[in-house]
């Protein structure tokens, strides 16, 4: 009887070791699919590094990297706007929500180098001529002049090589109350296209009212046209990590210039009423972007010139900005004619900027205060020639608070 009590605890022992081994070859598959979405979490987060790490040092070896400076300008509540002197871009904007959380609201990179390889736009400084001229020509005084071709068979934003894609002079100093930059630049005559040298001047001024004004002043010694605007991409929820669909936006506008499928406007100036163009009265961007309306077919969303309702030489509120959930307001202040809104349509994941983000579809918005596009082929539209003797000059602020300001 020991003998058979000795064999079946021996079998029962063999019995535990060998189920212990099989338990031990074999994983679970809920643990199995866990180590894989790791694995391509950690593989895509490398991926995005070695990115951005290769576009760091592609940077650092251009023959522009050593001009490149960076300026902060930090008023007495210790909110702060960052600028580089490549392309007189605003790398951040730094402001308070409702509770006093500060966070950047702009989208853009860590580094002035990354701009060199980065999104050409990001927080520029565009010129000669803003926005697109058909066909990449005009004419003045029965001269045609040809310009570069970079946006489809248009002209764009002044070009590959405009005001964005160079080195500007800098001088930067502070006055009683405010944080100053002062960005100066030569473009030669015949650059990109254009006639006439052409010496710009533009003056970033950081106020304790959390007010990123900016003035323009352009001068030439040869007949030319001119027209300047600053490109920054807001997103006042989150700095671009988020959709701007829930933005509310308001434009002083009652009218709008409709455009062809490639983006250039038709000529006609059209009324916002009955229309999804119509932000006369506040609503979220994304409430009717998805209306089967022609306009919002061609331009994937809103990509419009909004005819503001101004009065000439005159500075007016002309769009502001809500968002709800950190209470973050924006109020853009300006004496042009015009105001470019653009709902970030082309944005496509590709661009990583502060912290790693990656820019997705209609991650940011864009305001920009400016003459109509192509006003030099449309005669109808307010001129743009600036002639030798006469200045250049364009004011648009970009005032930040909160909706406890506000009263609400």
């Amino acid at each position: 009887m020991m003998k058979f009590y000795s064999f079946l605890l021996a079998f029962l022992a063999w019995t535990l070791v060998a189920v212990a081994i099989i338990s031990c070859g074999t994983e679970p598959k809920k643990s199995g699919n866990s180590a894989t979405s790791q694995e391509q979490i950690q593989s895509d987060t490398s991926a995005t590094i070695d990115k951005q790490t290769n576009e760091v040092n592609m940077a650092e070896s251009h023959p522009l990297a050593d001009k490149i400076k960076t300026f902060t300008l930090t008023n007495d509540h210790g909110n702060d706007v960052k600028i580089t002197n490549f392309g007189a871009k605003v790398m951040s904007i730094v402001i308070p929500d409702r509770d006093g959380n500060k966070s950047n609201v702009v989208l853009g990179y860590d580094s002035a180098w990354e701009y060199l390889n980065g999104n050409l736009y990001f927080g520029a400084i565009v010129g000669r001529y803003a926005n697109r001229i058909a066909h990449g020509e005009f004419e003045l005084d029965q001269i045609k002049y040809h310009l570069d071709k970079n946006n489809g068979p248009n002209h764009l934003h002044g070009g590959s090589g405009g005001f964005h894609n160079v080195i500007w002079d800098a001088h930067h100093f502070q006055n009683d109350e405010d944080d100053i930059l002062e960005l100066s630049y030569e473009s030669k005559d015949g650059e990109e296209g254009y006639p006439g040298k052409l010496t710009v001047k533009v003056i970033y001024t950081w106020t304790n009212r959390n007010e990123l004004m900016i003035d323009y002043e352009a001068k030439t010694n040869k007949k030319t046209v001119v027209n300047l605007t600053h490109h920054s991409f807001f997103n006042l929820l989150d700095g671009g990590k988020s959709s701007i669909t829930n933005h509310k936006l308001m434009l002083n506008a009652e009218s709008y210039l409709p455009v062809d499928s490639t983006l250039i406007p038709t000529g006609e100036i059209a009324a916002v009423s009955n229309t999804p163009m119509d932000f006369r009265v506040s609503r979220p961007i994304g409430e009717l972007i998805q209306q089967p309306f022609p306009q919002l077919i061609v331009g994937r969303g809103y990509d419009h010139n909004f005819v503001l309702d101004y009065y000439e030489d005159s500075m007016i509120l002309a769009a502001e900005v809500y968002e709800p959930v950190t209470g973050r307001v924006m109020h853009v202040y300006t004496d042009q004619p015009g105001m470019q809104f653009y709902s970030g349509n082309f944005l496509d994941g590709t661009d990583i900027g502060h912290d790693k983000t990656k820019y997705k579809f209609r991650s940011a918005f864009c305001l920009e205060a400016q003459h109509f596009p192509d006003s030099p082929n449309q005669l109808s539209f307010p001129s743009t020639i600036l002639e030798p003797g006469e200045t250049y000059t364009q004011s648009t602020i970009y005032e930040f608070s909160t909706d406890y300001h506000l009263g609400e």
